[in-house]
């Protein structure tokens, strides 16, 4: 069922509840206008959102009731006991069909015409059903925002006392009971915020709903012709949010249609169609909201805003022009700005875009813009949550304590593994064979001198691309509560709001898109352009089934393979081919990959390299260029014989082949990335809520091997990893014939000379040390 209708259903049950006895009050007292504008507000509503939601049957019943009441209220009708009998019958009536509209079944018509007619003046007396004993639907509970505001800050208390204790539990031995009761606590603590959460969220499609109404009214006032788009209507956001956003998204669509979008003759002059296209995209990106309006117009006209400024008086024009591209364009957020000479009724007073930003920053967002002259603009706000609850990883820089969320992160190397390099004025690290840009935070923040080897690396994902964070030291992984921060702290952009933790003292959460643009950082471009630009739902070519990518093989046919199964896209030359052992080889980061090659390769040529593989095998294909993002269809033509061609598809009514990538990796010699014995098991000790699992159990499975989770498995593990904190609890030791256990301390440097324990985010230590052990299992068997 549609959530409005769903909406209006338990609305209207809620008021049909209260509102027979105010009927029959109202009889008593004629006079009592409070309770007669009650009575038609309801019967108005169910009008309006009866022909909103297309139910003609309750429109025609609620639209006479309306009539009738308009008529008392007007003081054309008395409230005879005939009338108030119409008017339950009606409400009856109206009752009756939504309970029905909300279990599928049917309800007769033939005597609606009578119920109407029954209004009238003299017309046929009817007799109101007996009062509805409970009502046996679906059911819903309408709350004050204030009541879910302090359930909300309940659960928040629950998960720092929650916090608090397991650190306490931390610091000395700890039965196994106490720890099995805490896990089971804090499972039911997720799922109780799990819930809670979710009473304060809504659509964002009820922000969406004015939006075709407006560009509509808008572009006709304005004699244009747009053509809107709306994306992730079905992405929950804060209840808060949608009223805070409202006004905002009004002003900017106002003047994306108003001063973005050409009228028909001048887009046709431009070489553009007719109708201007207006998309409004909203989506979910970690624990913040992100709302863009895209224009297909003229963009901004930066040299029109520095005349209007100039003109103003407010700022000089030498400073003006001295602007980069990017600066002038944000000068539309000046207060007071219009480049408009006359007031009109839909723009030229001064106020838009600096109310957007104003409020934008109040909830503490940001906003940005993408300005393309002749193009059209794109403006992405950037909001966060006004209440959350997340994981989060606890890093040290200096004497201070930040918190990342656990989302954006990729991977934790600790030690100073690589040193800084410059390349083209941007910084790079390499981590694991991949060249990235690195941000030192102590130095963004200065906080400290700039270094050559950071001692912490954190790897962390942004939309724009991936980058490693320099911090002193990784402290913990906790669920925190995380809140907005003061405006002026959110409007450096580098925060994302702030947060308690269980140690008492508050804590700011960082904004790593924030932190990637404060710092300068330049992504390095996507190795075929355009590709990763278009999602795969505008990509999709009538198929229905899983992502795919298509490219151009070396022998120049189409062809087609699964997106799930592709890593990575790279650019490589012909000097990287070698054959070895008659076997195809390419050499890749430094590291030699099996490849695979329907063609020759030109010397000298650059050719695509498709890095295809299943989480345990890896694969480089060689081919000329991928060049679109589609849906694969459901019907596949399996090829006559097993081999590199699974089948055919049919995509934009072209046959493409297939390849099947099971049937080319299985040709390889059978291997893991680090070349381990196959996918020995890992026994964690710990619960799957904890970092164990979090952080250590990826890990491991991503170099091969088999992970487990609890104090026990039924297969005999070659490895036990576990906090010291749990191995003193359970007195776990090596014993002969045993597994090896390998103890991860909390703390970077180990307790003194006989520590053996490895820090659990050193990952290059961890890996190693598990190697060893499962070497050492293996020989023992």
């Amino acid at each position: 069922m549609d959530d409005l209708l769903r909406e209006f259903i338990a609305e209207t049950r809620e008021t049909l509840e209260a509102l027979s006895g105010e009927i029959v009050a109202w009889e008593a007292s004629p006079g009592d206008r409070a309770r007669l504008d009650a009575i038609f507000r309801f019967v108005h509503t169910v009008k309006g959102s009866c022909g909103f939601l297309g139910l003609p049957r309750l429109l025609r019943l609620s639209h006479a009731a309306e009539d009738v009441l308009a008529d008392v209220r007007a003081g054309t009708r008395t409230p005879d006991r005939a009338l108030v009998n119409a008017v339950l019958a009606v409400v009856d009536r109206i009752g009756a069909l939504v309970e029905a509209l909300d279990g599928g079944a049917a309800v007769p018509e033939d005597d609606e015409a009578a119920l109407i007619a029954a209004l009238g003046p003299g017309g046929p007396d009817v007799v109101p059903l007996p009062a509805a004993g409970p009502r046996t639907g679906a059911r819903s509970v309408r709350l004050g925002v204030g009541l879910l505001d302090r359930m909300m800050a309940g659960m928040s208390d629950m998960v720092l006392a929650r916090n608090e204790l397991a650190r306490l539990l931390r610091r000395g031995s700890v039965d196994p009971g106490v720890e099995a009761a805490l896990a089971r606590l804090s499972l039911s603590i997720a799922e109780m915020r799990d819930a809670v959460t979710r009473t304060r969220m809504q659509k964002i499609e009820t922000l969406f709903a004015a939006v075709p109404r407006l560009v509509r009214d808008t572009a006709a006032e304005l004699g244009k012709t747009v053509s809107l788009k709306l994306e992730g209507s079905d992405i929950e956001i804060d209840r808060d949010m949608v009223e805070v956003m409202r006004d905002p998204l009004v002003h900017m669509v106002r003047n994306a249609i108003d001063h973005g979008i050409e009228s028909p003759a001048e887009r046709q002059a431009a070489g553009k169609p007719e109708a201007g296209q207006l998309t409004i995209a909203a989506r979910q990106a970690g624990n913040q909201i992100v709302l863009e309006v895209i224009d297909d117009g003229r963009g901004i006209d930066v040299d029109r805003l520095i005349e209007k400024l100039v003109a103003s008086g407010s700022r000089r024009e030498a400073e003006l022009r001295a602007l980069d591209p990017a600066a002038g364009a944000e000068l539309i957020f000046e207060p007071g700005l219009s480049v408009r000479d006359a007031a009109t009724p839909i723009s030229g007073r001064g106020v838009g875009m600096d109310v957007v930003r104003s409020a934008v920053e109040q909830i503490g967002g940001r906003i940005e813009l993408e300005n393309r002259p002749g193009e059209g603009l794109r403006i992405q706000i950037q909001a966060p949550l006004m209440l959350s609850i997340i994981p989060a990883v606890l890093v040290a820089v200096g004497e201070q304590r930040f918190a990342l969320p656990r989302q954006v992160v990729e991977e934790i190397v600790a030690g100073p593994r690589a040193r800084i390099r410059e390349e083209d004025g941007t910084e790079l690290v390499e981590v694991r064979t991949r060249r990235m840009p690195v941000v030192d935070l102590a130095a963004l923040l200065e906080l400290a001198a700039p270094r050559t080897e950071p001692q912490t690396l954190i790897v962390v994902n942004t939309p724009n691309g991936c980058f490693a964070l320099a911090v002193d030291a990784v402290l913990d992984h906790q669920e925190l509560v995380v809140k907005p921060a003061s405006p002026p702290v959110m409007a450096t952009g580098i925060y994302a709001g702030t947060t308690l933790p269980d140690s008492g003292k508050p804590m700011l959460l960082l904004d790593c898109a924030g932190i990637a643009s404060a710092a300068g950082v330049r992504f390095p471009p996507p190795p075929s352009q355009g590709l990763e630009d278009k999602p795969p739902e505008e990509a999709a070519a009538n198929g229905d089934g899983p992502p795919g990518l298509v490219f151009v093989d070396l022998d120049g046919a189409r062809r087609v393979v699964p997106l799930a199964v592709v890593d990575r896209i790279q650019l490589a030359r012909s000097e990287a081919v070698h054959v070895a052992d008659g076997r195809l080889r390419l050499l890749l980061d430094g590291k030699w990959l099996a490849a695979e090659a329907v063609a020759p390769v030109d010397d000298g040529a650059e050719m695509t390299v498709l890095r295809l593989g299943n989480g345990r095998q890896e694969l480089a294909y060689a081919a000329r260029q991928a060049t679109d993002l589609v849906y694969l269809p459901e019907v596949v033509e399996a090829a006559g014989t097993a081999g590199r061609i699974a089948g055919t598809v049919v995509l934009d009514k072209q046959r493409i082949e297939l390849i099947d990538v099971d049937w080319l990796l299985a040709q390889l010699e059978p291997a893991t990335p680090s070349g381990l014995a196959a996918g020995p098991l890992c026994l964690l000790a710990a619960p799957a809520y904890g970092p164990l699992a979090a952080f250590i159990g990826p890990l491991l499975e991503q170099h091969g091997y088999r992970v487990a989770l609890g104090r026990a498995s039924w297969e005999p593990p070659a490895v036990v990893l576990m906090t010291e904190a749990a191995a003193r609890a359970t007195l776990v030791s090596e014993r002969p014939g045993g597994p090896p256990v390998i103890r991860l301390r909390n703390l970077p440097d180990p307790a003194g000379p006989g520590d053996t324990s490895i820090y659990r985010y050193d990952s290059d230590a961890l890996l190693a040390a598990v190697a060893s052990c499962t070497r050492t299992a293996g020989a023992l068997q």
